[in-house]
């Protein structure tokens, strides 16, 4: 699936708040080596590199278009195109940090586990995720998704991989020293028309979107937008509140 930095980066400062409140939670001093795992444009990798300036941080993302953007971008750090999925690099780190990517990988179970073994003795794994699947910004894509003619092609299109905190807790708690799980709900209040459907058609959309054409896709995202107009309607001030729920998870190794 191909990404739009530009898209995504529309709405910067929600995208970025979490990662800088996951980042106030890590407490290594001085690591020498960092990963920012779906590094996106390197809106999370700038906070990493002004935490730790004289670490080797280094941005590593799946996506051409993302890795693109943040070379474009100024921050001073290594970018690495590479599937996080299937990703085994060949020295440790002191912090694996990610914001907002591992929710569009399957099988937590064996991914956690195996992203701890990249992690140096007393570093840390720090993430979070979107929870907020249950929504109805999550539901009606599905809905709308399973009820029209294009049903078939959109069946399988996405899985739900976003556990609830105590799955996560007895995942990594043999494998840590200290393990530290919350959750946030945020209340976005966005402008302008359609917020909601311009904030998750950088996201969650894609892969509904990009598994139809023409006609059928524009009847499909035409219908989803009508919906969401309903689920969260425009205040008498202008203004769209639009809640948002991330599970915060910093596991010291």
């Amino acid at each position: 699936m191909s990404w739009d930095p530009k898209i995504y980066m529309a709405f910067a400062d929600e995208r970025t708040r979490p990662a800088g409140e996951l980042l106030s939670r890590v407490t290594n001093a001085d690591p020498k080596r960092v990963a920012d795992l779906g590094c996106g444009p390197g809106n999370s990798t700038g906070l990493l590199v002004a935490r730790w300036p004289n670490a080797d941080v280094e941005g590593i993302e799946s996506s051409q278009e993302m890795i693109a953007g943040a070379k474009a971008s100024g921050v001073k750090a290594r970018w690495t195109l590479a599937d996080v999925a299937h990703w085994s690099p060949s020295q440790r780190y002191d912090v694996i940090f990610s914001n907002a990517t591992l929710q569009w990988l399957d099988d937590h179970r064996h991914l956690l586990p195996r992203l701890m073994g990249y992690i140096e003795d007393g570093g840390t794994f720090a993430f979070q995720m979107p929870r907020n699947f249950d929504a109805p910004s999550h539901v009606l894509m599905r809905e709308v998704a399973a009820s029209g003619p294009w049903s078939a092609k959109l069946r399988d299109v996405r899985k739900l991989n976003v556990g609830e905190p105590g799955f996560y807790f007895d995942i990594l708690a043999e494998h840590t020293a200290s393990l530290d799980i919350w959750e946030t709900s945020y209340l976005q209040v966005m402008e302008g028309d359609d917020p909601v459907y311009r904030w998750v058609s950088a996201t969650g959309l894609r892969p509904f979107a990009q598994a139809l054409e023409g006609e059928e896709r524009e009847a499909y995202l035409s219908e989803y937008r009508r919906r969401l107009r309903e689920a969260y309607p425009k205040r008498a001030d202008g203004k769209t509140l639009f809640p948002f729920q991330r599970i915060f998870i910093v596991a010291k190794k």
